[in-house]
C-alpha cells in the first residue's frame, strides 16, 4: 500500500502528525511491512502556523498512483481552496481509492470535487464553508463515506489515523496501535 501524506504551508502540525503516527506504525510495528508513504507538497518550503518546518519527499508530482491520500487542515487551506493550481494538483488524486482529511483539509477535498453528494465534517468553525462542497455537513468526529473519510478539528486527527488503521488492518491491529500510543479515547 502506498500513501500520500499531503503537506502545505501554514498547515496545522498536529493535524498532520495525528494521522501520521498511527498510520506509520502499521509498518514500524510490522503489521503491514509493505505500507509505504511519501510526504507530498505543491511547494518545496513548508512550515506550519508556528514556523515548524517540514521537508516534502516530492513536490508537484501527480498523486494518481497512490492507494491512500490524507490531507491535514490549517490556516493555509483557507486560501488554497481558491488556488486553481493547487486544486488542479489535488485533482490528480481522482483515481486514489481512499481519500481522507482532517479539519479544514476537507475544504481542499471539497474544492477538488471529491465531496459532492457526500456527508463530511470539518472544524465546527468551517461548517458553513464546507456546506457548499458536500451533500451534508456532519458534526461527527469522523465521517466515513467509503472512499472519503473526513475528521473534525485538530485532535480528531489521531482518531482519523486510528480509523484508517482499522480499515486497512482490522480492529485488533488498531487496538494494539492505540495501546502502544497510550491513546484510550478511540472507539470505532
Amino acid at each position: 500500500m502506498n500513501a500520500a501524506f499531503i503537506i502545505f504551508d501554514q498547515m496545522t502540525a498536529l493535524d498532520f502528525v495525528g494521522f501520521y503516527d498511527p498510520l506509520t506504525r502499521l509498518k514500524s510495528m510490522d503489521f503491514m511491512p509493505n505500507f509505504h508513504w511519501q510526504i507530498c507538497s505543491f511547494c518545496e518550503d513548508v512550515s506550519d502556523t508556528q514556523d515548524l518546518r517540514f521537508d516534502p519527499d516530492s513536490f508537484k508530482q501527480p498523486l494518481h498512483d497512490f492507494d491512500l491520500l490524507v490531507i491535514p487542515g490549517g490556516y493555509g487551506s483557507r486560501s488554497l481552496q481558491h488556488n486553481d493550481e493547487f486544486i488542479s494538483w489535488i485533482k490528480t488524486a481522482a483515481p486514489v481509492p481512499l481519500k481522507a482529511s482532517v479539519c479544514s483539509g476537507s475544504l481542499l477535498l471539497g474544492a477538488a470535487g471529491f465531496l459532492k453528494g457526500k456527508r463530511a465534517t470539518t472544524h465546527p468553525k468551517a461548517y458553513d464553508e464546507l456546506a457548499r462542497y458536500c451533500g451534508e455537513v456532519s458534526d461527527q468526529r469522523v465521517v466515513d463515506e467509503g472512499d472519503i473519510v473526513t475528521a473534525r478539528g485538530v485532535t480528531s486527527s489521531i482518531d482519523l489515523g486510528l480509523h484508517l488503521v482499522e480499515r486497512l488492518a482490522g480492529k485488533d491491529v488498531c487496538s494494539e496501535i492505540a495501546t502502544q500510543m497510550d491513546y484510550p479515547y478511540y472507539s470505532s
